[in-house]
């Protein structure tokens, strides 16, 4: 399989690469726990369909340090007793930010306050701004069809 559009050989989609990534680095520099970010990450990857970004994020996570029992129940983080309230929190925002089009309301005034009962404003600054980057990663790379598994951790770095 080969991406659509080789995403690393345009000057365009380099130089905005770039900019996203200098986001990203704002983000992972932020208060909010790095491994609730990259449950985040694997979350909204997984709802995308984004095999190349959940590819990435769970390597990276299990380089980290994340046990392959949380990595596994992710995507069924609601019947796993593996997660601390506030990364349940984490994800369920993660969830209705995502998922913005199939909810009719968006984000629920619950989903919001419970996940500020768990984070400070910085945090909550943070989360949410990790949910809308990832999902502009996810929508690169799936328009593109780029392919996933051959990502090493800090290929990139």
């Amino acid at each position: 399989m080969e991406a659509r559009l080789n995403l690393f050989g345009s000057s365009v989609a380099t130089k905005f690469g770039r900019y996203i990534n200098s986001a990203g680095k704002v983000l992972s520099d932020s208060p909010l726990p790095a491994a609730t970010q990259e449950l985040v990450k694997i979350r909204a990857s997984q709802i995308n369909g984004c095999g190349f970004c959940t590819d990435m994020h769970t390597k990276d996570a299990a380089h980290a340090g994340e046990t392959q029992q949380r990595l596994n129940l992710i995507a069924a983080w609601r019947e796993a007793k593996v997660f601390t309230d506030a990364e349940r929190a984490a994800l369920e925002l993660t969830e209705q930010g995502t998922r913005i089009a199939d909810a009719a309301g968006g984000v629920t005034d619950e989903a919001w306050a419970n996940a500020a009962k768990h984070y400070d404003e910085e945090q909550l600054a943070a989360l949410v701004s990790l949910i809308a980057l990832i999902n502009a990663y996810n929508r690169l790379n799936v328009i593109v069809q780029q392919p996933a598994g051959d990502y090493q951790p800090g290929m990139f770095d």
